[in-house]
């Protein structure tokens, strides 16, 4: 491979961040990700059921939604300059139809010699509060 075809190595330090991301998902793709994973908890896709014997106030994002857009937010990041080897992340709170939520992060650590990033990342609702709170390590291309 000549060296202009080479790929250069994203330039990443301590204190970046990731672009956020706004999600407002509604009843249709919540329920098509849950029949995907074989989901069948009614506070998911039965809002009459959520509210009135579970008492949430409408339904709920499933908790492996959650963890998936943290794994989108770091990809899209990445781009082409590296893979997501690991992610790590904890449902803290409920989330609802209706919210709209935010994901991101930021680079906490960067290892140049093996080209390991580790993240912190997060989603966020619409009061500011951390609902899903995580660590990712990438490793970049050299």
């Amino acid at each position: 491979m000549a060296l202009s075809e080479k790929q250069i190595p994203m330039s990443v330090q301590v204190g970046d961040t990731l672009p956020e991301r706004e999600l407002t998902p509604d009843n249709v793709q919540l329920f098509l990700y849950n029949a995907a994973l074989w989901n069948a908890h009614r506070i998911h896709f039965d809002e009459p059921y959520a509210r009135e014997v579970e008492g949430y106030p409408g339904l709920v994002i499933a908790g492996p939604m959650l963890g998936d857009w943290l794994n989108q937010c770091v990809e899209e990041w990445l781009g082409d300059n590296g893979r997501l080897v690991s992610i790590e992340y904890s449902n803290r709170a409920a989330s609802y139809i209706g919210e709209t939520l935010v994901s991101g992060g930021s680079v906490i650590e960067v290892d140049p010699a093996s080209g390991a990033v580790r993240i912190d990342v997060f989603i966020r609702n619409a009061a500011g509060e951390v609902v899903t709170p995580g660590v990712a390590t990438a490793v970049l291309d050299t």
